[in-house]
């Protein structure tokens, strides 16, 4: 599967972090690492995120800041604070630094990825009911995509990209956007990687008969839309 969204996970423990990415690809999203506050804020400002699971403990500071410093220059993007300090006091503190949930360890790795599910559901950010664009019909749920009632087979790559465009119909979503939450910062994008990947999934729906088509908007990006919308 692809990924339908792409989490920052801000810890330094090598071994839970290849836990949580393991689950987290599991249940369908892309992830990046950073071990360290620093790498964290650099790669918050640089990337785009729709979630932040974050230690308090971290080797170059308190990861409460890394929330404040959000906080202050407007960044409303979730953020799961993780610690193992479990006092009422320890847990108000985290969510008055700007956190929106808080998972004290040890903690079961199945629970943060449902916790990470309820939260971009509230936020908005991962729908819960099928979504239509023309004949083209997806479910966040399982992830099906379907044309004209037909179920159609996509590439992993493919389906997180479609996912992401349908998910924004009628909408441009701009293509460093979109790179950002297909390839993240891990991994080596080649020049036309995006380009290759919308070609791919254009030529797939329209050869389903799809209504809808990929519109590009050269200098900005691209758009889900039906045809002659």
């Amino acid at each position: 599967m692809g990924a339908r969204v792409r989490l920052l996970i801000v810890e330094d423990h090598d071994e839970l972090v290849a836990l949580l990415r393991r689950l987290l690809a599991e249940a369908g999203f892309a992830s990046d690492h950073a071990g360290t506050a620093e790498d964290a804020l650099l790669m918050l400002e640089l990337g785009s995120y729709a979630g932040v699971v974050l230690d308090v403990g971290l080797p170059d500071g308190d990861g409460r800041e890394v929330a404040r410093q959000l906080r202050a220059r407007g960044d409303t993007i979730p953020v799961i604070l993780l610690t193992a300090r479990g006092s009422v006091e320890d847990r108000v503190a985290g969510l008055a630094a700007g956190g929106d949930d808080y998972l004290v360890k040890p903690f079961a790795p199945e629970e943060l990825v449902a916790r990470v599910q309820a939260l971009l559901r509230r936020s908005g950010l991962v729908a819960d009911r099928p979504i239509a664009c023309g004949n083209l019909r997806f479910d966040p749920a399982t992830r099906e995509v379907r044309v004209a009632g037909r179920p159609a087979v996509l590439f992993a790559r493919e389906l997180a990209l479609f996912e992401l465009l349908i998910q924004r119909r009628e909408r441009v979503v701009a293509k460093a956007q979109i790179e950002a939450q297909l390839f993240g910062m891990e991994e080596t994008l080649g020049s036309n990687a995006l380009e290759v990947c919308v070609h791919r999934l254009r030529r797939r729906l329209a050869e389903a008969g799809a209504s809808a088509q990929i519109v590009t908007v050269r200098g900005v990006g691209y758009m889900l839309a039906e045809t002659g919308a």
